[in-house]
């Protein structure tokens, strides 16, 4: 199989670009976005942590297999977030060391907004691919969702 060439997919492409690239222009949408609605502090690595399902209530060591980094990657994100005020962390409930993470009113606010630009995008989706392309391909990716595809 010859590989495509830079910047130009073909039929050829495999599946894991084909996820990647509109996943990461996602991203970067979210973090326009954001910094555009005065969330300006926020980067991409930040999206680790407050990606769907979210962070408030987890555990770090949660967040950190979620977004597939180690702990100690986790923690200094978790270290950023913290002193930029969008979250807090606290001791889980029933004693012991173990934490979890909180969002404070500015991280909730940052959650709303990222839900606004998420429908933003879809509608632009929904646009150029047209309704029924659109819905076939939400279908299809709920698919893979609920498949064992995408379990760790």
């Amino acid at each position: 199989m010859s590989t495509p060439e830079f910047g130009h997919p073909t039929n050829t492409m495999l599946i894991g670009a084909l996820l990647r690239y509109p996943a990461r222009a996602v991203q970067r949408r979210l973090i326009q976005g954001l910094n555009h609605a005065g969330f300006d502090d926020l980067r991409f690595p930040h999206m680790a942590v407050l990606q769907y399902p979210g962070p408030d209530g987890v555990r770090p060591t949660v967040l950190a297999e979620r977004a597939g980094m180690s702990k100690q990657a986790m923690n200094q994100l978790l270290m950023s977030l913290e002193r930029l005020g969008y979250i807090t962390r606290e001791n889980a409930p029933g004693g012991g060391r173990a934490r979890i993470v909180r969002l404070t009113q500015r991280g909730h606010a940052v959650g709303e907004r990222m839900v606004e630009l998420l429908v933003e995008v879809e509608d632009e989706w929904r646009e150029v691919l047209g309704e029924q392309r659109f819905a076939a391909l939400k279908e299809i990716l709920l698919d893979v969702w609920e498949s064992p595809l995408v379990r760790l």
